[in-house]
């Protein structure tokens, strides 16, 4: 089997993403393999517009009056509509059967249940309040530093499932969709995609971002031109890189305790690398 999906099925390949990652009224067509490996490579253009519709709510807030507290709020509720709260879920879950401290079998069926026990609680809360917290904080330094941060989160939470299904990660069940999407995506595949997505996130960083220092050029003996540092270029792509690599973490201890990964999981995955980003583009402010 090919490694890099058809022409034919990158179509599906976002109908998929679209499909199982929105709430969208987008039809998958195809749920074979190849649509699948299609789909994970354009979960972060879900991400993206995920994330560009949570920044467009929250700046219209500000526009309209609201404070920087309301607006974050808005922002954070907006992915969690146009997922179902389906990664809320995933976060509450993994971290029931993770904080449950029982073997790989009965951790995996007490993720299965519908209720949420208490290490799922305590994990929602402290993770909508960092969430809320960083973009609060975000808002109120700027308007676009605030967007930024919505797009990038939302984008890299994605991206981390497209990393998650990356060959070489079994599924923990034989079904679900974590099965259906466990090890499509081969590796330099999904390295193509955290390049992409990085530098997206530099170049938004540096354009939307301010400008606090200046580097001063010498052109003769009495011109000197003082181009501005964009700063924010680097924290941007630092925090895309942190939040893949906490989300590595959490992935590669969850494959030990559970044998692989579940739908669950990925929704844990991507809770976890937004709040991360978050986080790390509030720092330093």
């Amino acid at each position: 089997m090919s490694t890099t999906p058809s022409s034919l099925a990158w179509p599906d390949g976002l109908r998929f993403a679209f499909g199982t990652l929105t709430v969208l009224p987008v039809k998958v067509t195809r749920w074979d393999r190849e649509a699948a490996r299609a789909g994970m490579l354009c979960a972060p253009l879900a991400g993206l517009l995920v994330g560009a519709s949570a920044a467009v709510l929250g700046v219209l807030l500000l526009f309209l009056g609201a404070g920087e507290l309301l607006a974050a709020v808005a922002s954070v509720a907006v992915p969690a509509v146009l997922t179902r709260g389906l990664h809320l879920d995933g976060l509450a879950d993994t971290a029931d059967g993770l904080g449950s401290g029982k073997p790989a079998e009965d951790a995996l069926r007490i993720m299965k249940q519908s209720d949420i026990g208490p290490f799922g609680v305590i994990t929602l809360v402290f993770v909508l309040f960092a969430q809320v917290a960083a973009l609060a904080q975000l808002f109120g330094d700027s308007w676009a530093r605030g967007a930024v941060a919505a797009v990038v989160s939302a984008t890299v939470a994605r991206l981390a499932l497209t990393l998650a299904a990356r060959t070489g990660v079994p599924a923990a069940r034989p079904e679900g969709l974590g099965a259906a999407v466990a090890g499509v995506v081969p590796v330099r595949g999904a390295v193509v995609a955290a390049v992409a997505v990085t530098l997206a996130a530099a170049g938004a960083g540096a354009f939307f971002g301010p400008y606090d220092a200046t580097v001063a050029v010498t052109l003769g003996p009495t011109d000197t031109w003082a181009f501005p540092e964009p700063y924010d270029a680097v924290r941007t792509a630092l925090a895309v890189l942190a939040a893949l690599a906490v989300a590595e973490l959490l992935l590669r201890h969850c494959t030990r305790r559970f044998g692989g990964v579940t739908g669950d999981v990925f929704g844990g995955l991507a809770e976890t690398a937004a709040t991360t980003a978050l986080v790390v583009l509030s720092l330093g402010r």
